[in-house]
């Protein structure tokens, strides 16, 4: 059921499936109702539902209309439309409001209970089951009682019995027909009175809508009777035969089926069987004259042929050349593109590194121009210090300022070595920066060979580190460790190399534990760049590759990994330099 409003204004109910007029009356009388508060209260801004009633059944504003067979008690009564209660709720001060009634009353400034005046809140009016029941259990007439039905049922049982109600009205079930009629009077309808009711034509027995039938005689049925446009002997055939029929109409008018080759005779039917035979001789001339020139044709389009199938092997080769050169051209176009990856991956890598130097470098001016300013400060302290030291040592204010100022340059001293700490450490950490690696690859560059060779024998250094290098300004940090005498099995006899993983600042992003595979080479200074060099998958049982917890984990490679003599007799060692590159394969390596 649905709610609406009628010709002269009223509300009324309609029914959302089959909707028809309402029959409700409204009621006049309204006793204020006795307090009662529901058993299972519920806030009204809870939208009304109501188990088993189809969509519509309530009305949208206000309160039943129904005529009930006896008049409702004031209870059942809303204190504002004055109708039988729509999902009632009930005041703190113990009146009753239909669910739309008393939403329309709170969306005002301010609200009161029109009964008694007393000021409402939302959250103090509470659904009444109990009074909703009740409700729902009075008798009602059929909202289709003005047609004639006489039924009596509960407000409940409404929706059910206006689903079989024979006097409840409805619209014509074939749903082009715009027509309403009670529930009984359909069948009657639909055999007579619908003007979209199936009928069936005469001529071709296919059945349709009636409005369709006139149309469907006049366009295409195939059995309706037609006459000839040429006004021959057959007055009436199907019209699926009247294309038959055309083309041996007597009166038909056609052309001679010699005119492709010449002829350009056009007469009735009836005339040209005797056209044929009185022209066959001529007929027979055209169609040699016409294979004449057929023939000629065909032997120019052959000769042009030839001509082309000549050409053929020549442009049959060139396309192949050109194939060929296509994919050459893919395949540099491929290997540029490779190499612009690259290039703009080490750019950016370069340009987050050159960011980072340029940080640095403002800290090293700053420091400096500090110490210039400390280093000028204490030579004016120190020549005030001479002429006083010349001039002044009689008095005892001289004493006092010679103490003063000594006082003062010890301090600009202090200040001055603490100066020159920090600068050296920012110089330390600029040339870590300076030559740190953001692609995966250290170029590890080892002078004075033979110096920490000897360090090394002697066990004074057994080993040296590389700087840190990186897969990524977000990335892995790793170092490379030699032992130029040899470690393990390799010690007095090989060049030991090993890889080392670093703790790193971003290491809490990035996937452990390590896996990407490294390659450690030994670079020849010589013409035939014959480097030795070695490769490994690391472990990932290893504690080697582990997030490191210390500043550096295990150190893992190939103490084997270059015999000394190997090394020194060959173009491995140039200027007492050695160079070490070490590659880790970031292809795989996801972003953090």
């Amino acid at each position: 059921m649905s709610a609406g409003r009628s010709a002269d204004g009223r509300e009324v109910q309609i029914p959302l499936q089959q909707a028809a007029p309402s029959l409700a009356l409204p009621l006049s009388a309204a006793v204020p109702a006795p307090p009662h508060r529901s058993s299972n209260p519920r806030p009204p801004c809870e939208p009304p539902t109501q188990q088993g009633a189809p969509a519509g059944f309530l009305p949208v504003r206000g309160g039943f209309r129904d005529h009930f067979v006896e008049a409702p008690e004031a209870k059942y009564c809303c204190e504002a439309c004055r109708l039988v209660l729509c999902q009632p709720r009930q005041t703190e001060c113990g009146h009753r409001f239909c669910y739309s009634c008393i939403n329309d009353i709170l969306s005002c400034p301010n609200p009161v209970c029109p009964a008694d005046m007393e000021p409402l809140f939302k959250d103090k009016i509470f659904r009444d089951v109990c009074c909703h029941r009740e409700i729902m259990a009075l008798k009602v007439y059929c909202r289709s009682e003005a047609n004639g039905c006489q039924e009596q049922m509960s407000l409940q049982q409404i929706p059910d019995h206006v689903n079989v109600c024979p006097f409840f009205e409805v619209p014509c079930p074939l749903g082009k027909c715009k027509e309403r009629m009670m529930r009984k009077e359909i069948p009657e309808h639909l055999a007579w009175k619908c003007k979209y009711r199936e009928s069936t034509c005469e001529f071709c027995k296919n059945k349709m809508p009636l409005t369709e039938l006139q149309k469907h005689k006049e366009t295409v049925c195939p059995a309706f009777p037609v006459s000839c446009p040429n006004h021959c002997t057959s007055s009436s055939l199907p019209r699926s035969e009247l294309s038959s029929h055309q083309h041996d109409c007597p009166k038909a008018q056609v052309s001679c089926q010699f005119h492709r080759y010449g002829c350009s005779f056009k007469g009735l039917n009836l005339d040209m069987r005797q056209h044929e035979s009185s022209f066959a001789a001529e007929h027979l001339k055209m169609m040699a004259t016409r294979t004449g020139l057929l023939e000629t044709k065909v032997e120019e389009v052959k000769g042009e042929l030839m001509e082309r199938y000549k050409v053929l092997p020549a442009l049959s080769t060139r396309l192949s050349d050109l194939e060929s050169q296509t994919d050459d051209l893919r395949e540099k176009n491929r290997q540029m593109e490779q190499k612009l990856a690259a290039m703009q991956k080490l750019m950016s890598s370069h340009t987050e590194k050159l960011l980072e130097l340029e940080l640095e470098l403002r800290s090293l001016r700053q420091l400096r121009d500090e110490m210039e300013s400390l280093r000028g400060t204490l030579d004016t302290v120190r020549t005030r210090l001479s002429a006083l030291e010349q001039g002044g040592r009689g008095g005892s204010g001289s004493a006092h300022t010679l103490a003063s100022l000594e006082t003062q340059l010890n301090r600009h001293d202090d200040m001055l070595s603490v100066h020159e700490i920090r600068l050296a450490d920012m110089d330390l950490r600029f040339q870590v920066l300076e030559t740190a690696s953001y692609n995966g690859t250290l170029i590890w560059k080892i002078r004075d060979y033979k110096r920490r060779k000897q360090d090394a024998v002697a066990g004074k250094t057994l080993s040296l580190y590389s700087q840190p290098f990186y897969t990524g300004y977000f990335g892995y940090k790793m170092c490379a460790r030699v032992y130029l005498n040899g470690d393990g099995m390799g010690k007095g006899t090989h060049l030991s190399l090993f890889f080392v993983v670093m703790r790193g600042e971003y290491d809490a992003l990035l996937p452990w534990p390590f896996k990407q595979k490294v390659t450690l080479m030994l670079m020849d200074q010589g013409p035939s760049r014959k480097h030795l060099g070695d490769a490994f998958k690391p472990d990932p049982s290893s504690s080697s590759f582990r997030r490191p917890v210390a500043e550096m984990n295990i150190a893992s490679g190939c103490p084997l990994f270059v015999s000394q003599s190997v090394l020194e007799s060959g173009t491995y060692i140039k200027d007492d330099t050695i160079f070490i590159k070490v590659t880790v394969d970031t292809s795989d390596l996801p972003e953090p």
